[in-house]
C-alpha cells in the first residue's frame, strides 16, 4: 500500500499555496490600482498658473484620485509649450497662439485672455494706427510680443518700437513716458483689472483710455489661433465707464493641454477631477469658474483629446465596455480554479490510498487476498493493512464509521473462517470435514 503525507502537512502545502497566490493578487491589483502621475508644465508673469495648479494638485492628492499632478514652473506660457512639445511633459498650461502645438490636446478650456492696447490719460492716439513711429510697451515680453508684432504687420506699423516690460517696469514707463502705450493680454477679472489700473494715473477728468482693434475680425479669420472679441462697456472703469462703449478686440483661448498619446482613461479622470474641483476652488482663485469643455470641432486649433471627449459628452465607457475580454476570460479562469480547489479539497481529505483507488475498491481486494491466503503470515500481512485502512480512513470520516466498523468486522470474519481451515487441516479449494 502507497503511503501518503500526513494531514498536516498536505495542508501546510495547500496553505502556502494558497498564501503565494494572495500575494501575487495584492500585488497585482496594488500595481493596477496605483495612482497615476502626470508633469505638468505652468508659467504665468504673476505666478498665478502655477498657485492654480498646485491648488489642484493638492485637491486630488487629498481626495485619493488615481490622477496625481506634478507640478513644474516654466516662468512663462510658451516655456509650458515648449515642456509640452519637446516630451518634457504630460501635460501643460498652453496660449493658442504659443508654441509648437502640434502634438497637443485639449483637455480643457481653461479661460481667455484678452489683448488690450492701454493708452495714458491725455494721449493723443485713439486708434492703431496712431502707434506708428510710437513706443509700445509690451507686458510679459517674450510671450505677447508675437501679438506685437502681428498687429505691426496687420496695420503697417514699421516704424512702431517695441519695449518688454515686466510687472515692476510698467508704471516707472509710464510716469517717465518711455512707452506711449501699453500691450497687456490678461484674463477678464477684477484683480487683472485692478492691477492695469494701477498703472495709470488719471488727470482731472482725463482717464487712461482704451483703442479697439477694428480689424479683429479679419485678423481672426486668417490667424485661427485668435477670436474677434468684444470687450463690454465699463469693462477697465465703471465711472467714467471704460470703455465707453463695447470696444473691438481679440482674445485668445488658454487651455489645459496633454500630450497625444496620454492615456485615455487617465485624460477622462484628469478632466472629470477638475470640473469637480472648481466648487472648492473659486473663493481662492475666481477665475476657475470659466473652466468649461474646449471645443470639439474638427477645425479647432488645438484638437480635443479623446479622453476628454468622451467625459465632456457622455460618452466615457462603462466597466464592462472596458473589460468585457477580461471578464470572459475571468469567467474561463474561474472555472478552472473551480476544478483545482476540488483537486485541493480531494488532496487534503482524500487520506491514504491504495492502487484499487475507491474504498469498495480496497475493500474487495482485500476479500480477494484473504479467500486466497495460503498461510497464517499472510492472513497476519492482510490483518495489518486493514488496521492501517481504517486508521486513514477514520481520521476524517464521522458518518461512515459505522459502515467502515461493519466491513471490518466482516473481514475479520472471513480471516476467521480461513484460519479455522488452516487449522482444521484443509488445504485450499477443500470443503472441511463435517
Amino acid at each position: 500500500m502507497r503511503k501518503s503525507l500526513p494531514r498536516w502537512a498536505r495542508l501546510g502545502a495547500v496553505l502556502g499555496v494558497v498564501l503565494l497566490a494572495a500575494g501575487l493578487g495584492l500585488f497585482t491589483y496594488r500595481y493596477l490600482t496605483r495612482p497615476v502621475t502626470l508633469t505638468v508644465a505652468a508659467g504665468s508673469i504673476d505666478g498665478d498658473a502655477v498657485r492654480v495648479m498646485s491648488t489642484i494638485a493638492g485637491k486630488l492628492a487629498s481626495s485619493n484620485s488615481n490622477v496625481r499632478l506634478k507640478v513644474v514652473d516654466t516662468e512663462t506660457t510658451l516655456g509650458a509649450a515648449q515642456a509640452l512639445a519637446t516630451g518634457r511633459a504630460d501635460l501643460a498650461i498652453v496660449r493658442g497662439d504659443l508654441g509648437n502645438l502640434s502634438s497637443a490636446r485639449t483637455v480643457a478650456l481653461l479661460t481667455h485672455v484678452v489683448v488690450l492696447l492701454i493708452v495714458p490719460a491725455g494721449s493723443p492716439i485713439k486708434e492703431v494706427e496712431g502707434l506708428k513711429g510710437k513706443m509700445l510697451g509690451v507686458l510679459g515680453g517674450s510671450t505677447n510680443k508675437a501679438i506685437a508684432e502681428m498687429l505691426r504687420n496687420s496695420f503697417d506699423l514699421g516704424r512702431m518700437q517695441i519695449k518688454d516690460l515686466g510687472l515692476d517696469d510698467v508704471r516707472p514707463a509710464i510716469q517717465a513716458k518711455q512707452i506711449h502705450a501699453l500691450l497687456a493680454v490678461v484674463p477678464i477679472s477684477e484683480r487683472y483689472i485692478t492691477a492695469l489700473r494701477s498703472f495709470f494715473a488719471s488727470e482731472g477728468k482725463r482717464h487712461p483710455t482704451l483703442i479697439p482693434i477694428e480689424s479683429a475680425e479679419a485678423i481672426a479669420a486668417v490667424a485661427k489661433s485668435y477670436e474677434s472679441y468684444e470687450l463690454p462697456k465699463g469693462t477697465f472703469r465703471g465711472s467714467p465707464a471704460i470703455p465707453d462703449d463695447d470696444l473691438t478686440t481679440l482674445r485668445v483661448p488658454v487651455y489645459l493641454a496633454a500630450r497625444t498619446g496620454l492615456d485615455n482613461d487617465t485624460v477622462g479622470a484628469l478632466a472629470k477631477a477638475l470640473m469637480e474641483s472648481r466648487r472648492e476652488l473659486i473663493s481662492e482663485f475666481p477665475l476657475v469658474t470659466q473652466i468649461s469643455a474646449p471645443s470639439s470641432d474638427k477645425d479647432a486649433t488645438i484638437p480635443v483629446h479623446p479622453g476628454a471627449k468622451a467625459y465632456f459628452e457622455g460618452e466615457e465607457k462603462t466597466v464592462f465596455d472596458k473589460y468585457g475580454d477580461q471578464f470572459f476570460y475571468a469567467t474561463l479562469i474561474l472555472g478552472t480554479l473551480t476544478s483545482a480547489l476540488a483537486a485541493v479539497w480531494k488532496f487534503i481529505l482524500g487520506g491514504s490510498s491504495a492502487p484499487g483507488g475507491r474504498l469498495i475498491d480496497r475493500l474487495n481486494e482485500l476479500t480477494a487476498r484473504i479467500r486466497s491466503a495460503k498461510s497464517e503470515e499472510e492472513l497476519e500481512a492482510v490483518e495489518n493493512d486493514i488496521n492501517a485502512m481504517l486508521q486513514t480512513e477514520l481520521d476524517g470520516l464521522g458518518s461512515k464509521e459505522a459502515a467502515l466498523n461493519v466491513a471490518a468486522a466482516r473481514l475479520e470474519r472471513l480471516i476467521q473462517l480461513r484460519s479455522a481451515r488452516f487449522g482444521a487441516g484443509v488445504k485450499p479449494g477443500e470443503a472441511p470435514a463435517t
